[in-house]
């Protein structure tokens, strides 16, 4: 059984910086593409960083390009998200998750995911 479990959530100041990790057991970690989606409240889960399985391909969503960045460490099956210069938009319920393959950034094409971090950004 494929678990994920975030850490790393909390309340920030606007422009502070928070990094996100996501430890997942059961399964070969490094055959599939992990994500990162977060969720505003009353909306639907969107996305908001890939990555591929281990060809290093990365993407993202137009409104965290250039301050967020997602990176693997494939010999502790941890996934991280740095999240730089954050804003108050950027308070979301963040989730993490496992590709159905070894990459893939839209929704339907995640099968696990973990529990999700509380991430809030004061102005």
């Amino acid at each position: 059984q494929v678990r994920l479990v975030e850490s790393g959530g909390g309340l920030v100041e606007a422009g502070d910086s928070l990094r996100l990790s996501c430890v997942a057991s059961g399964g070969t970690f490094s055959r599939y593409g992990m994500g990162w989606f977060r969720q505003f409240p009353g909306k639907e889960r969107s996305f908001v960083a890939a990555i591929s399985a281990s060809r290093g391909l990365t993407k993202y969503s137009d409104s965290v390009e250039g301050r967020f960045t997602i990176s693997r460490d494939n010999a502790k099956n941890t996934v991280y998200l740095q999240m730089n210069d954050l804003k108050p938009e950027d308070t979301a319920v963040y989730y993490c998750a496992r590709g159905r393959t070894s990459w893939g950034f839209r929704r339907v094409e995640y099968d696990y995911w973990g529990q999700g971090a509380q991430v809030t950004v004061s102005s």
